[in-house]
């Protein structure tokens, strides 16, 4: 059973190992020099050559960003926003899901094709009608303009319907209304508990895009208190006069998040990713 493997990996070969370091350095480069230049003094940061190391201005980086954003706010509503979102997410996507997978109803595939086909309009072209509604609903500057118009994305729809359809057996439903349980109780009961490598999938996704956006807080969000946080780092930036420094410090604790929750769901996202294809 070894020898697969044992072959596979000498089927790599040194040029294969040379072009998959490369690969890693060139995607792990721009990280560690954000993390460098985050604890080095502007003047420092342009200097010819760049500094390698680390140096020991990191937390007078972090008094100057704090001095120019109301930083905990901006963190805290965007930590906020991306667990609202998060949570909606995998609540309406799953149920979605579920109904498509389980059910048969008339216009079924018509109406599966239309949310297929929203994946295929630029996002930007929302941009406008988005903002008429969020004004006419009185939501502009608040949190729930950003985490409540996307909470049910069509590819989070389209995942979580592959996943029931090929991980979760009929009969496993079929015997749940044999016992009288009721349709929410088989689909919060008995398909929910199954949805562990769909919802870690989905979960890191959502999580990751809700942390990044950037054009959303921009069009609704008037006030620099309820600014989230990428769109407060970008109120650092001035034409004549930016504190890289800074800038650099904010932008490494931002991506921190991100790294704790990948390494802690990467296992989860690649058994959801993998799963349609070994059941198939």
């Amino acid at each position: 059973m070894s020898a697969p493997t044992s072959d596979h990996k000498s089927s790599l070969g040194p040029l294969g190992w040379l072009f998959i370091v490369t690969g890693a350095l060139l995607m792990l480069g721009p990280f560690y020099f954000m993390f460098v230049f985050a604890t080095q003094p502007r003047t420092e940061i342009f200097s010819v050559p760049p500094p390698l190391f680390f140096g020991d201005h990191f937390l007078e980086n972090m008094q100057i960003l704090m001095g120019k954003i109301p930083f905990w706010k901006n963190l805290g509503w965007s930590l906020y926003v991306g667990l609202m979102s998060t949570g909606l997410t995998l609540l309406f996507c799953s149920m979605a899901g579920f109904a498509f997978a389980v059910y048969e109803f008339r216009y079924k595939k018509a109406l599966f094709a239309l949310v297929m086909g929203t994946m295929l309009v630029p996002s930007f072209l929302g941009m406008i009608p988005t903002f008429l509604i969020m004004d006419a609903l009185n939501w502009i500057d608040q949190p729930r303009a950003l985490y409540l118009p996307g909470a049910a994305p069509a590819m989070g729809i389209f995942l979580m319907r592959q996943y029931i359809t090929s991980a979760i057996p009929k009969e496993l439903i079929e015997a749940a209304r044999m016992d009288n349980c009721g349709e929410f109780r088989i689909y919060w009961s008995v398909v929910v508990p199954l949805l562990g490598p769909a919802f870690g999938t989905l979960g890191l996704i959502a999580f990751i895009a809700s942390w990044n956006n950037f054009i959303g807080p921009l069009v609704v969000m008037r006030s620099p208190e309820m600014y989230t946080f990428p769109l407060a780092l970008r109120s650092v930036q001035s034409p004549v006069d930016t504190e890289w420094g800074a800038l650099m410090a904010g932008s490494a604790i931002a991506v921190i998040p991100l790294l704790i929750i990948f390494i802690f769901s990467s296992r989860r996202l690649i058994e959801g990713l993998t799963a349609g294809a070994v059941r198939g």
